[in-house]
């Protein structure tokens, strides 16, 4: 099983906000995203779109498949969701420096 990235962590977070995502034809949809799936498939209610002619349209259900995503906006209250505090996470602890390690291979310091 594959590790969850941080871009799709935070969508996760994002999940009962207000976002607004632009697909691949242009078009942005802006509302609450209610499920966020790995993949980026995206369940939003309350939406109103915005065709690439400028003509806005509210649907009440829009499901938007993850591939077609090319940019999400999300809330500035993620910006301190605990995924970004310093100290936690992957590589704070431990690790070695971008040295190898084993006795042989890599960078040797000193030398």
């Amino acid at each position: 099983m594959a590790a969850i990235s941080i871009p799709v962590k935070l969508l996760h977070e994002a999940e009962g906000h207000i976002v607004t995502i632009q697909t691949q034809t242009g078009e942005m949809f802006r509302g609450k995203l209610v499920e966020a799936e790995d993949n980026m498939n995206c369940l939003m209610q309350g939406t109103t779109v915005t065709y690439t002619n400028g003509k806005e349209v509210q649907m009440e259900n829009v499901y938007i498949r993850g591939s077609k995503v090319v940019m999400l906006i999300l809330p500035d209250m993620l910006r301190v969701a605990p995924m970004f505090r310093r100290g936690r996470g992957r590589g704070v602890r431990g690790g070695s420096g971008g040295f190898s390690r084993g006795s042989r291979g890599g960078m040797q310091r000193g030398q």
